[in-house]
């Protein structure tokens, strides 16, 4: 396989690729801006637990920067536009599940719920031959 940064050409890819831009933006702030990237969520830490911040570098930061460096730099791959498609498409169904179960029901869950389904669409499209 050759390692090129490979830059998208079709609309379909240019979706993907934001997506996976957009993976790689929210992995990158979590990971060096763990406390500010939260507030931002409307989240805090206990200062009584200093292993939270931890937490949120290694399963937060961690999932979104990987997934988001390689759809980015292995380029138009069927199989990692699908993984971070469906990664984008169970946050939103995690916070579907939240908003019906944990009172969520406010403007800045569907705003995100709206977000994170578009950031699903451009890649599942791209993945499973919907958009070109």
């Amino acid at each position: 396989m050759e390692f090129a940064f490979p830059w998208p050409v079709t609309n379909g890819e240019w979706g993907a690729f934001a997506s996976a831009a957009a993976a790689t933006l929210l992995g990158l702030a979590l990971l060096f801006a763990p406390r500010i990237s939260m507030r931002m969520l409307g989240l805090s830490t206990a200062e009584s637990r200093p292993e939270a911040t931890a937490e949120i570098r290694a399963t937060m930061a961690s999932f979104h920067l990987g997934l988001g460096l390689c759809c980015l730099l292995l380029g138009n791959q069927p199989f990692l536009y699908l993984a971070l498609g469906f990664c984008w498409l169970f946050a939103a169904f995690g916070r579907l599940v939240s908003i019906l179960s944990d009172r969520g029901f406010t403007a800045r869950n569907l705003i995100v719920l709206v977000l994170e389904l578009a950031l699903a669409a451009a890649p599942l499209g791209v993945a499973l031959g919907y958009v070109a």
